[in-house]
Order: C-alpha cells, then structure tokens, then sequence
C-alpha cells in the first residue's frame, strides 16, 4: 500500500471567524491530496478512460489548526474491490504529529466515455499497491 504525502502551510484564506481552520477548507484538502495521488500515478491512458466519483464521505475532526501551522495530509487505499475503494486520508501537525483530521471516503470507479461505473482494471489496483 503506497502512501502519498504532501505538506501545506495554513494560510489567512483558510481561517474561519473562530480563528481556525474552517471545516469546509479540511473537505476541499481531502478532495486535492485524492486527486494529487490519482495524477502522481496514474497514466495518460487510465486518465483519458477512467475517472472517479465520490459516493461517500467521513470526516472526523479531532483537533484544530491554526494560521502558519504547517500540515501533513497522507492518503492511502488499503483496499480495492469491484468498482470502488475505500480512501483514508489523515492530516496532522507537521510539528507535533499530532492527528487534526481523520476521513474515510469511498470512491467508484467510472467510465469516461459510458459515464458508467466499472471494475477497477488490475494497472489501476496495481497504482494503490
């Protein structure tokens, strides 16, 4: 299982009225550190036949980020059966390791000429291995 890392520096734009990060800003970094992953990997080929959709999301928020705070999102797919998978991405202090944000998304694999679902292609299984 592969895990893809990548730092970011909390920024004025990312602080809400409570002088933290705004929740919905850990969703939008949820969503990007995903697609970062999927590009970092995966070919010209899988990328013009192949897409993926959100089916579900959890997110759990365990403590709070602040202006200049620097983070570390990890993401990895334990798992990866018929059309979809399971996607964890955890985001922490980069100082202290401290956990900030947990989730948990499951993706489905999507065909993108029919639009439809379809199986994950052993070269896309071998990309979260």
């Amino acid at each position: 299982m592969k895990v893809f890392e990548k730092t970011i520096t909390v920024s004025k734009n990312d602080i809400d009225e409570l002088n933290h990060v705004n929740n919905v800003r850990y969703v939008q970094w949820v969503q990007d550190i995903a697609k970062d992953h999927w590009l970092a990997y995966a070919t010209e080929n899988i990328l013009e036949n192949y897409a993926w959709f959100l089916v579900n999301h959890f997110i759990e928020y365990k403590n709070q980020a602040l202006l200049g705070d620097t983070l570390l999102l990890k993401t990895y797919v334990p798992e990866v059966a018929g059309v979809s998978t399971m996607r964890h991405v955890d985001i922490y202090n980069a100082k202290n390791n401290q956990l900030i944000v947990s989730s948990k998304a499951k993706w489905c694999l999507i065909d993108t000429k029919t639009q439809r679902p379809t199986r994950i292609i052993p070269e896309i299984a071998e990309l979260f291995d």
